[in-house]
């Protein structure tokens, strides 16, 4: 892996305080914010949904809550934003990770390990794709912006479960839309 430049000066303080911003539970207004982009920050959102700050896990829940408050996905990747700096960062994979699922009348609740309760519908997909490597299926969900969170394999296994079969395919539905989880015999069955 190449080295970055880092630009920790300010930026982690930077970003903390600007999430600490956010009334409440709240979502701090990313999409508006548009500042020129800072340098990299050697953070890493590993593909088991750990977050290392230079080579270490950061062992504070609050604290990677707060910065998921502030991550955007841009067309150059993905960025710690806040209304003064851009800091480009490392995603594995997705930046989170699906680990509950609620049934509730008729809607299926998705719930992130950062905290964010996400319903499937219209607005929040459910696409499940083959990983190019395993050939194995690959969910992800709908969160915010262009931020997806990957369905861990036990939730997967939870929503091939309640499937039914649907012109050869295994499908769910949460809030009217229906989501196709991949063909019958196809390793999700």
């Amino acid at each position: 892996m190449s080295e970055r430049p880092k630009t920790e000066t300010g930026g982690l303080a930077a970003v903390a305080g600007a999430a600490k911003q956010a009334p409440g539970r709240g979502l701090p207004p990313v999409h508006l914010w548009h500042p020129e982009h800072c340098g990299d920050i050697d953070i890493i959102i590993r593909a088991d949904g750990v977050w290392m700050h230079e080579g270490a896990p950061i062992g504070r829940a609050e604290l990677v809550r707060l910065f998921s408050t502030v991550l955007r996905k841009d067309p150059d990747g993905y960025h710690l934003v806040t209304p003064a700096e851009k800091l480009k960062i490392t995603v594995e994979d997705l930046p989170f990770r699906a680990v509950t699922l609620e049934h509730v009348g008729g809607r299926m609740v998705f719930t992130t390990d950062v905290g964010d309760a996400v319903e499937a519908g219209a607005g929040h997909p459910i696409v499940v794709e083959t990983d190019p490597v395993t050939g194995e299926p690959a969910p992800r969900i709908h969160v915010r912006g262009d931020l997806w969170a990957r369905i861990v394999r036990s939730i997967f296994y939870e929503l091939v479960e309640t499937a039914t079969v649907e012109a050869g395919r295994l499908v769910v539905r949460s809030d009217g839309e229906s989501f196709a989880l991949g063909p019958v015999g196809a390793g999700v069955e």
